[in-house]
């Protein structure tokens, strides 16, 4: 990944929203603002008890859509990011650290929901409009 392709993944506030499925196949999507791109290849982020824990349970792959809107869909910015789980912790070093992380960055109330930590892989990442541009020309 370009390295400016990670500091734009980690600018803040970034949100964006993460899209899993089940085992059987159906569709959440989900605002987070916790991902936190570490490396060039790894994603960790901060999940709670619902619908997208559950589904990365049953279902390793995830994409995580980031759209900042500008004033035609042709100047659009963003990417999505495809997804799959390394290391998912309820407990142990990875959860502390990122609760840690998320209190420095949004408070003590938004790491308190928190109840596991998930490590990504980068599988692959493309712009979020696929107009021919490259990703570095869509960040």
């Amino acid at each position: 990944m370009p390295s400016k392709f990670m500091e734009y993944f980690n600018q803040p506030p970034r949100a964006g929203i993460l899209c899993t499925a089940d085992k059987g196949g159906i569709v959440d999507a989900a605002v987070f603002s916790s991902p936190i791109m570490t490396d060039e290849r790894t994603v960790v982020m901060g999940l709670g008890r619902h619908r997208p824990l559950a589904n990365l349970r049953e279902n390793p792959s995830a994409v995580f859509l980031i759209v900042d809107p500008a004033d035609t869909l042709a100047d659009w910015k963003g990417a999505r990011v495809y997804l799959k789980v390394k290391d998912l912790a309820m407990s142990g070093p990875l959860l502390d650290d990122l609760k840690k992380q998320i209190t420095r960055m949004n408070g003590e109330a938004a790491a308190n929901i928190i109840e596991a930590a998930v490590r990504f892989e980068i599988v692959e990442a493309r712009p979020i409009i696929d107009t021919g541009r490259t990703l570095e020309q869509s960040l």
